[in-house]
This record gives C-alpha cells, structure tokens and sequence, in this order.
C-alpha cells in the first residue's frame, strides 16, 4: 500500500467520523451548555448582589445563613442541568452514553448538595448558629447536629444507588443478617449511641452544667456527641467519657435545677463574743461581695457549740459552680478583714496544763484540761 492510497484512507475516515459527530448537532449541544452556562452565572450575581442584600436589611438571621447554603448549589445546578438538556437532545446519543451520561449528571447534581450540605452541618458552631442557640440549649443543638450529618450520609448513599439503578432488594434483604453482624462486632460503638441517645431523652445534663461523676471527675461539660461527652476540668483538662458509661454512672449536676451554686462558710468565734454582731458582720461581707448572687439572701446559722469556740456558718449563692473556689477565695479574706476590724475573736484549740505541788503522799504529776 503507497503513501497515497493510505492518506486516501485515512481522509474517507476522518470525513466518516465528522459525518457521524454530526448527525447529533454537537455544536447546538455545546451551545446549549455555553446558554445554561450564562444563566448560572446570571443566578450567582442575583443571589449576590440581591438576594444576599435584602436578606442582611431582615431581622431574621436565618436567611442570610440559608442564602450562604445554597448559593453555590444553585448556581452548579443550572449548569449541570443545561448539560442534561444538552444530552437529551435528539437525536438520541448512541449506548451506552445515553444511558450513563444522564446518570453521571444527576449524580454530580446530589453530589454537590450533598456535600455541600454535609460541610455546612460539620461547620456549624455556637458563634455561627448563635441565633439558633437562644431557642435551643447547646446539647440538643449538637446532638441534632451529629444525628443530622449521620441521617445525610446514608440518604446520599441510597440516592446514588437509586440513580444508578442498584437493585436494593438484596440489601435489605440481607440487612438482617448484616446487622446482626455490626451489632456483634460494634456493640461498644452501639452502645454508646445508644447511651447518648438515652441522654438526650433523660436531659440529664446538658452543654454548659457543671457535673461531678460517681467516679470524682469533675468539671464542665463542653460538648455531647453521638459516641462520648468532653468534660473540661479546672486544670483545663479534657476528659472524654464513653455515652454508655455516662448513661450508667451516678451523675451530681451542681447546676441543675437551678445554675446556682451554694457555698458553706464555716466560722468559728470566741464564747464571750456578741452573736448578733458576728451575725451583721458576715451578713455585710456577703453584701459587700458582688460578684455573688442577689437570690436567694446570704445566710448566716449558728451550727453548733464546739471545744474552743461557738461555730457559725455563711450559706451564700455564685452564679456558676466554676467561681466556687474564687469566691470562697475571697469571702474567708473579707471576713478575717471585718472580724478583725470589729475586735471579734477567731479562737484556735487550747489545752490547759496544770502543775500539782510535790507531796511525800503524793507523786508529782500533770493535769492536762
């Protein structure tokens, strides 16, 4: 075969090739996508440079929140819905691109709400959502939250299998089998779901309260997941507690029901001072104390008669169980201040020793009081 036969050849095959692109109208196609391409640029200025706009004048912050979700969803959406239109065109594409082209777009179309609607759940926080927060406590907030990304998930899996025609009937028809399977290799996984489920029913605490646990931990909880509770502790330390344990444990919740904190002041005063003046004079270092809380009254109760001095207690309230060692702090300083400015005593154990005079009779001995 010459040079010319062949370059005869390969002209006939590139015009067969033209000939047959041809016959499907690719340039009215790809000007379709170059249109559709236009709108969404078009849906992208709309929702920036007016949507977005009128929705920062409202008082609602929920719609400026909304706008930022689906801004860029819209606008990929119109684009990939001009490629759609673009493929169904007649004539009808050749097998198999009629058939897997559509299935490809409507799967990049679920993928880019799903994972933009995935990234906008794990993103939220108490400084973004705070709108949210003041309805809501912080624990029912992420347990909808964690609850909210899982059920997302498997909603995407299974609409991707539903585009791409996967026969579901085995699956779950075997999901019997297989959950009996995960149960039994996860159950410390389940049971910790479960336990924070539990919780988020029971409302033993929540986000914020103050807990101490059967086994001493103690501190503030900072957050409830799907799998464990984070306990921040006065050393700034985070301690994360298993759900199934926190749903079994003993749990002291120093600020439910109420968040406010009673802290005991004992005092111990000489038997010959004036008890109504020890009594005013505690009363006014509580008042003097601003940083405690205005209800319920500080009070002041004579507890008992003890060995070396008469015993009072200070029964005050702070706003939150992490000031309690502060202000305990604070208040014994006041009061050692005001006992000493009122000449009111603070006795200390004392033992009196008397010496017996040597007898002939008697041997010398000691007598301790």
């Amino acid at each position: 075969m010459d040079i010319g036969t062949l370059q005869e050849i390969t002209k006939n095959q590139l015009l067969y090739s033209v000939q047959e692109f041809n016959q499907y109208h690719l340039a009215e196609r790809l000007l379709l996508i170059v249109f559709y391409g236009f709108l969404a640029k078009l849906s992208d200025l709309f929702i920036d440079k007016l949507l977005l706009r009128l929705a920062a004048r409202t008082k609602w912050q929920a719609d400026e929140r909304i706008m930022d979700i689906v801004h860029r969803p819209i606008c990929w959406t119109v684009f990939l819905l001009g490629v759609s239109h673009a493929v169904l065109l007649t004539p009808a594409l050749p097998p198999p691109w009629i058939t897997i082209l559509p299935r490809i777009i409507k799967t990049l179309v679920l993928m880019v709400w799903w994972i933009s609607l995935i990234q906008e759940i794990t993103a939220m926080n108490e400084v973004n959502m705070n709108w949210v927060l003041q309805k809501i406590d912080k624990t029912h907030f992420y347990m909808i939250k964690n609850i909210s990304r899982i059920l997302l998930l498997f909603t995407g899996i299974l609409w991707g299998l539903v585009i791409w025609d996967v026969n579901l009937t085995p699956l779950f028809a075997s999901a019997g089998i297989i959950g009996i399977a995960i149960a039994l290799a996860a159950k410390d996984t389940l049971a910790n779901f479960f336990g924070g489920i539990a919780l988020f029913v029971d409302a033993a605490y929540k986000v914020g309260d103050y807990i101490i646990l059967d086994t001493g931990e103690r501190g503030e909880v900072v957050e409830v997941g799907i799998r464990s509770t984070k306990i921040k502790t006065r050393d700034d330390i985070l301690i994360t507690v298993p759900n199934s344990i926190m749903s079994t444990t003993k749990i002291i919740n120093q600020s439910a029901p109420q968040p406010l904190y009673r802290i005991r002041i004992d005092v111990g005063v000489a038997y010959d001072s004036d008890l109504r003046l020890v009594e005013k004079t505690l009363l006014n270092v509580a008042k003097e104390n601003r940083a405690l809380a205005e209800k319920p009254e500080p009070r002041v109760r004579v507890r008992s008669f003890a060995d070396s001095a008469i015993l009072f207690q200070l029964l005050v309230w702070v706003q939150d169980p992490r000031h309690r060692g502060r202000e305990t702090h604070n208040l014994l300083k006041m009061i050692h201040s005001a006992f000493n400015e009122k000449s009111i005593e603070i006795p200390f154990p004392q033992h009196s020793v008397h010496l017996q005079p040597v007898s002939k009779e008697n041997k010398p001995g000691i007598i301790i009081d």
